[in-house]
């Protein structure tokens, strides 16, 4: 009786387990579809690398470099390119491993490698000086780069910046990637409500996280390679040595939610105090991602420390 009763719920189990396979099983998404979907009127692509990488040029002034986070593309930096693309001239990208860019061809996502890929960049499209900003691993970029090339960024806004070592668990998102047998499901297995679900964690206010956002997400990470670029990025170490900030002496402004559910806040006073000519702006209303969150004010601070 103990035996059939344990048959069943392994049955169960199983049946349930391929329905969840079946249902959130999808394929690749065309890429010239991703393209109309996501592209700006003001989209380019440039060849960096053996990679055709996508990128926004738009506004008037200083140039302003945008690098964004783990899982997500150049969309995240939207609100800020409206709000200065006044004053600034604006330069946002899908880093390789996302968003339209994809996969690199050597399959290298260390951060020596994502350093070189934004020198090539920057000189592909022909920039000289200009201000750097990077969000969570794009931060990580950019202060790397700004120590390898101390004489191209004038100023560096850091926002929930990566670095340090991590003294809390890796996100959900972030654990899975790195499971053995999981990691090869998540070839073709996506279950969409996990972009709502991590949209959720870097938000603080909830209600500001849209189905629109929530599909962007998702569908950019169907484009062709993206899957296994974040399974190869994930597994691959991403040592740092913030301590060598300390001889990094351009202007930094650091951005911080103090609601950062994947980088905590005390990260932010570290950066501050290893950073000679650094200051902080906190966020009481935001998460991780405050630049995509509260654009509005996050832009204004950025205004006032780049103009100044």
């Amino acid at each position: 009786m103990i035996k059939r009763a344990l048959y069943i719920a392994l049955a169960l189990t199983s049946a349930l387990l391929l329905a969840l396979v079946i249902i959130h099983y999808h394929s690749d998404m065309p890429l010239e579809e991703l393209k109309a979907r996501y592209t700006y009127p003001d989209s380019r692509f440039v060849e960096v690398q053996g990679m055709n990488v996508h990128y926004r040029r738009t506004g008037a002034g200083a140039p302003l470099l945008l690098l964004h986070g783990t899982g997500s593309s150049l969309h995240t930096w939207e609100g800020w390119t409206e709000e200065l693309r006044d004053s600034f001239e604006l330069i946002s990208l899908d880093l390789p491993a996302f968003g339209l860019t994809g996969p690199h061809p050597e399959r290298d996502y260390s951060i020596p490698s994502y350093v070189r890929f934004l020198d090539g960049f920057v000189e592909a499209i022909g920039l000289d000086t200009f201000y750097l900003a990077g969000n969570s691993l794009g931060g990580l970029i950019a202060w790397e780069y700004c120590l390898s090339h101390p004489d191209k960024a004038r100023k560096l806004v850091l926002v929930c910046s990566a670095g340090w070592p991590r003294q809390q668990q890796l996100p959900l998102a972030l654990r899975l990637a790195r499971m053995p047998v999981v990691k090869d499901i998540m070839k073709r297995v996506t279950p969409r409500p996990m972009f709502r679900k991590t949209l959720r964690e870097v938000y603080y206010d909830d209600s500001k996280v849209t189905e629109g956002q929530v599909s962007r997400y998702f569908e950019l990470f169907l484009r062709p390679g993206n899957r296994q670029a974040y399974i190869d990025r994930v597994a691959q170490p991403q040592e740092a040595a913030p301590e060598r900030l300390s001889r990094l002496n351009i202007p930094v402004l650091i951005q911080w939610g103090v609601h950062d559910k994947w980088i905590p806040f005390a990260d932010a006073r570290r950066f501050e105090e290893i950073l000679p000519n650094a200051r902080l702006a906190s966020y009481e209303n935001a998460g991780h991602v405050p630049m995509e969150e509260i654009p509005e004010q996050t832009a204004a601070d950025a205004r006032g420390f780049l103009q100044h």
